[in-house]
């Protein structure tokens, strides 16, 4: 079976599990999770036992994301946020990527955003859409830290399309008929160097664990 007819599949078996009135326009893999995008975010985000449900079924990590069509504008998704994080959380910048749905909010104290056990940034994605993540303001002006998630940010699509090959890989048909697994130390295991591991399978070969002298 191909990776095409292994998402038509998992389609047809996400399809049973949703909840009345939810629709899924598109499935794809991202590394080692799936990712379902839907129009009705905010049905699934009060529903998390129909996510649990669709995780058992598939045994599949679930990623739940917008689709482009339904989110907020930027506008009008920073005031959603302005009028439900607390005054004091001291929000000082926002940062949207339209590829994934996520939005990421910079805040003083970013557990005033997340809320107790989650329950804001749940309330959040209900209202606009988009899948808030939330980090700490740097308490020092720092260029360091400024370019750092500037190049993150700027390298989302690259990464998108790294995590969307590999995950085609990881959960391919396997090919070979020979069961076997070697592990190679190619350092530490006193061999020379910090640790580093060549984990070989007959289809794959994964450097682990690689330390830097």
């Amino acid at each position: 079976m191909g990776i095409d007819d292994t998402l038509s599949e998992l389609r047809q078996q996400i399809r049973k599990k949703l909840p009345v009135g939810v629709t899924i326009s598109d499935v794809e893999f991202e590394g080692p999770e799936l990712v379902i995008y839907t129009k009705e975010p905010k049905r699934l985000a009060d529903n998390g036992e129909a996510v649990r449900s669709i995780a058992k079924e598939v045994r599949k990590r679930i990623v739940i994301r917008p689709d482009e069509s339904v989110l907020d504008t930027q506008d009008d998704a920073i005031r959603k946020i302005g009028q439900l994080a607390p005054v004091d959380s001291g929000i000082t910048n926002y940062y949207f990527d339209s590829d994934t749905g996520k939005v990421t909010i910079e805040a003083e104290k970013p557990g005033l955003v997340i809320g107790q056990h989650g329950t804001m940034l749940r309330e959040i994605t209900k209202q606009i859409g988009w899948t808030p993540k939330v980090v700490r303001t740097p308490p020092i002006e720092s260029s360091t830290i400024k370019n750092v998630r500037r190049l993150l940010r700027e390298s989302l699509g690259e990464r998108k399309q790294i995590l969307y090959e590999l995950g085609r890989k990881i959960h391919r048909t396997t090919t070979s008929t020979d069961k076997w697994i070697r592990v190679t130390a190619l350092g530490g295991c006193r061999e020379v160097g910090r640790s580093c591991f060549l984990l070989s399978t007959p289809e794959t070969r994964v450097l682990i664990d690689c330390g830097i002298n």
